[in-house]
């Protein structure tokens, strides 16, 4: 899928946020993201750092392939949106219990952050031309 010159920066800026998130995840803001993993999953500290650290790995993944491939973009970027549906319940979570993380100390901050999923899902699928791909495919049917 051909994409502009400002999906390709778009892509490289996503790939950039993914691979830095990613990082956070094993190093410095660990504590922080284990506040996002939703509380109705087992809650032993093992096993919320697991999932922190293999989120963590699947993000430097996908930034990794934001910048790198770009053959296969259109499966990339749907892939990476549906990540991005899938870890959405942690947003949730942290909205509906009250946990203070990455400076979301109230509620009001938490419910805004809920509104930003959407926006990365769309940058995902933009980005990489996958939301064109699904445009023209639906409508050639």
């Amino acid at each position: 899928m051909k994409t502009t010159i400002l999906q390709k920066i778009a892509k490289i800026v996503l790939g950039v946020f993914m691979t830095f998130a990613g990082i956070g995840h094993l190093t410095f803001q660990r504590n922080e993201f284990q506040a996002q993993v939703p509380r109705w999953l087992p809650n032993s500290e093992a096993f919320m750092d697991f999932i922190v650290v293999s989120s963590g790995i699947v993000e430097i993944a996908f930034g990794l392939a934001m910048i790198a491939i770009w053959k296969n973009q259109v499966k990339v970027g749907l892939a990476l949106a549906i990540f991005f549906v899938l870890i959405f319940p942690g947003n949730i979570s942290q909205y509906t219990n009250g946990i203070s993380a990455f400076g979301l100390d109230t509620d009001q901050k938490r419910f805004i952050r809920l509104f930003f999923q959407p926006v990365l899902i769309l940058w995902a699928l933009w980005s990489t031309g996958t939301l064109t791909y699904l445009i023209n495919k639906y409508n050639n049917k």
